[in-house]
């Protein structure tokens, strides 16, 4: 009942954002620029279909097939990025104007088409238009390579030089599709890593939706294996059906568990964790690093895989060295990265505390807008340090 009523609330809580947004977007480009009739009733029209085609959007994604999907998630997608975009532009010159006096503000508010409310709306939509551009060449460009050594203090000199590749938020769904999952299996074959850990929000969709579009992700290769632990879009989509899936594929899937990583001598433990949003969206799993750490050496390293940063305030307190995360995508479009810092401490890259490292990932793909503004992709390449 507790989550059927948080679920609810939620749904009404983004349904009201929605209409609240879309009702302002009209006032301030359409309605008080004075566009004149046809166009006026046009561009209402228009806007009402992409504000439902955000409702449809995550409906499509669990029900259609990728190819059927696409009709629907392109145009909203972006239109979600686009009117993010233009709704900040909108707040950042409606206190402007307010700092500059009322006057300055009541002239671009007039409903009759007079002052400024119709040039200020037309900068507006260019510079949306523009920022929406840059946004979209980045997210559709192929993930950065990038290369971090991390120090550990306890960790073996006979695994010196131990590389982890790991990927994280790559999304599979209705945008990326199976030419994506290809495209990262070519590039870690590359690199020939030790390991490869999948840290969380692998698709955006059922197992029935995206099983063949995932189907090259089974070519991954490691000395060591391919390791994989839940994020919440995965749990959003069936974690225990897309935990199942990803055993086909031959990774081993690490749900509050751990297992023991021998090579040259020396010897580390890997746990991984589920989401700690598991057990919101049902009976399925959620974090629980007790049962992942249970029994082990605390002598001994530990690389924790955790979907989310947060995990890592409990964490670093629990004798572990390295927490690799993703979950914030880097903030994904600039300046959402500075709302993000508010939830989470943790945006990207690395951080301590104590003897425990985190590095968080800026995701290998994208959610919700195909859009990337000065936070580009990644496939990161760890390398660990005996310090």
């Amino acid at each position: 009942m507790r989550r059927t009523l948080l679920a609810v609330t939620f749904v009404l809580l983004m349904a009201s954002f929605v209409v609240w947004a879309h009702v302002y977007l009209a006032q301030r480009l359409i309605l008080e620029p004075g566009l004149p009739e046809p166009w006026r009733s046009l561009a209402l029209g228009v806007l009402v279909l992409l504000g439902l085609s955000l409702v449809l959007q995550p409906i499509g994604e669990r029900t259609l097939k990728p190819a059927a999907g696409r009709w629907i998630a392109w145009p909203a997608s972006l239109w979600m990025g686009f009117a993010f975009l233009v709704l900040l532009a909108l707040w950042v010159s409606d206190a402007a104007l307010l700092l500059a006096g009322s006057t300055a503000f009541a002239a671009t508010a007039g409903a009759d088409g007079g002052g400024a409310a119709g040039p200020r709306a037309a900068l507006v939509v260019l510079l949306g238009l523009v920022a929406t551009g840059f946004g979209l060449r980045s997210a559709l460009r192929a993930p950065a390579g990038v290369r971090v050594e991390i120090p550990l203090a306890r960790w073996p000199r006979a695994l010196d030089g131990f590389r982890i590749v790991q990927i994280s938020d790559v999304h599979i769904g209705p945008i990326l599709d199976r030419r994506f999952a290809q495209h990262l299996v070519d590039r870690i074959e590359a690199l020939e890593p030790d390991l490869v850990a999948v840290t969380g929000d692998l698709v955006d969709g059922g197992v029935k939706q995206l099983a063949d579009e995932v189907a090259p992700l089974a070519a991954l290769r490691a000395r060591h294996g391919v390791f994989f632990v839940t994020g919440n879009h995965d749990h959003y989509s069936g974690a225990a059906a897309w935990a199942a899936r990803a055993g086909e594929l031959g990774w081993r899937v690490l749900r509050n568990d751990r297992v023991e990583i021998a090579t040259d001598g020396a010897v580390f433990d890997l746990a991984g964790v589920d989401d700690h949003r598991g057990d919101m969206i049902g009976r399925e799993g959620g974090e629980d690093l007790d049962a992942a750490l249970a029994g082990r050496d605390a002598d001994r390293p530990c690389v924790l895989l955790a979907h989310d940063p947060s995990t890592f305030k409990r964490a670093s307190r629990l004798a572990i060295d390295l927490q690799l995360s993703g979950h914030t995508h880097g903030g994904q479009i600039w300046p959402f990265a500075w709302f993000v810092r508010l939830a989470i401490p943790f945006v990207a890259g690395r951080y301590r505390r104590g003897d425990a490292e985190l590095y968080v990932s800026r995701g290998t793909g994208f959610w919700g807008p195909p859009l990337r503004l000065f936070a580009p992709a990644e496939i990161t390449e760890i390398v660990l340090r005996s310090a």
